[in-house]
């Protein structure tokens, strides 16, 4: 599996959720709605989910294993870093 695309759309108000990304898989299959979450030890993500009837949150989408998971949150937080930098790099052109 590789991902072959992340688009990453910042979140503009105030909070912990930064980032809203979609990742798009081999060129064929896209999640959208994973969040980026500035949490007590750092960034992370959290996969779109929804809310069930109990009340609790249900991930849509999920990968399997820790490793798979490390991957793309690796991958989404470099490219939310190197957004972060673009749009600093543009309003320090002035």
């Amino acid at each position: 599996m590789n991902i072959t695309d992340v688009r990453v759309r910042k979140v503009a108000k105030e909070g912990k959720m930064k980032a809203v990304v979609s990742i798009t898989i081999d060129n064929e299959f896209v999640v959208h709605d994973i969040k980026v979450i500035e949490g007590e030890k750092g960034l992370f993500i959290a996969m779109p989910s929804r809310k069930a009837a109990d009340g609790e949150y249900r991930d849509i989408a999920h990968p399997i294993n820790s490793v798979t998971r490390d991957r793309i949150q690796s991958l989404i937080l470099e490219a939310y870093e190197k957004a972060l930098t673009e749009s600093f790099e543009e309003t320090d052109e002035f």
